[in-house]
């Protein structure tokens, strides 16, 4: 008797152990149909914006756009790893009346706007092409820049234009570790390894050697804005290049930009055509797709997460 309860019993651990694995399997399977669909709507719409994207006129021909959005610095959509390759696409296009750069950021580091505005000047150069930039929310600092690299340069009234200066920031703690109790411990090959620690006394040395980097970046900067705007200035050096910005409108005044309008008003007047077509969408395909990619799976394993716990 009692060996004919054991058996029944383990019989029905059994049957309630496959029960459980195939409702594991097929949670697993939902899963996976569910992340399929998932990546082919996620690439689907991929494709349909980035083939949206492109405007032609085909009766007056048309220019070659590229967006140049947000933070430069290196990683970012606005860098030169990125940008550059786009740029040689958009400046090769032979149907192409010219090139537009419409900008639209506050500025980053000083080395890739360098790169960048050098790269504008080569393919311009090479290809013989009309570059146009136009302004948008803000073209301050870096993306200022890159800007002076082209033939003129449009804002609105009101775009944030100007930023010509070099900025670094820090914060000091000499006194916190002190009054917590923390032992500071560095250990350095080279006298000046540890300069600008948060953690040590500022010190005129340490001044005097940011004063002199920032200032030499500054001077950079400042030539290749005379540079680029040649005969354009009309403002004194000690305003233009104070790091203070402006307005479009007073920024036309200064002689910083060549124009007010926007991207309907350069096509317009520089081109005498409607139509662009938008080289933007080329910006990081697979970082793109893998950013998709990444967004389906987190959609999926939430989806998961929340079937697994209405069970529970």
């Amino acid at each position: 008797m009692q060996n004919s309860i054991n058996q029944q019993d383990i019989t029905t651990e059994l049957v309630r152990e496959l029960i459980k694995e195939k409702r594991s399997e097929r949670r697993w399977k939902n899963f996976r149909f569910f992340l399929v669909i998932l990546l082919i709507a996620a690439i689907g719409c991929f494709i349909f914006s980035a083939s949206s994207t492109s405007v032609v006129d085909d009766e007056r021909g048309y220019v070659a756009l590229v967006h140049l959005d947000g933070m430069i610095g290196p990683g970012e959509n606005f860098s030169a790893e990125t940008v550059v390759p786009i740029l040689k696409e958009a400046f090769s296009d032979k149907q192409a009346k010219g090139v537009v750069l419409d900008i639209n950021s506050g500025g980053g580091t000083p080395v890739q706007a360098s790169i960048i505005h050098d790269a504008i000047l080569e393919l311009k150069k090479k290809y013989h092409k009309k570059v146009i930039v136009v302004g948008e929310d803000m073209m301050a600092s870096g993306a200022y820049f890159v800007a002076v690299s082209a033939d003129k340069i449009y804002v609105n009234p009101n775009t944030i234009t100007g930023s010509i200066g070099v900025i670094m920031k820090e914060f000091g703690f000499p006194d916190l570790i002190k009054k917590i109790g923390i032992e500071r411990r560095v250990y350095a090959s080279g006298i000046n390894k540890d300069r600008l620690d948060p953690f040590l006394p500022r010190n005129e040395e340490d001044i005097n050697k940011i004063r002199q980097v920032i200032g030499e970046i500054h001077g950079n900067f400042q030539r290749v804005v005379e540079q680029g705007r040649q005969g354009k200035l009309h403002g004194q050096s000690n305003d233009l290049f104070s790091g203070d910005f402006w307005s479009g409108e007073m920024a036309l005044k200064l002689g910083l930009v060549d124009a007010l309008g926007n991207l309907s008003d350069v096509l317009h007047n520089e081109f005498q055509v409607s139509g662009y077509k938008d080289y933007s969408h080329g910006q990081s395909v697979i970082k793109s797709l893998m950013n998709q990619f990444g967004l389906s799976l987190n959609l999926a394993l939430d989806h998961d997460r929340f079937k697994v716990l209405e069970q529970i």
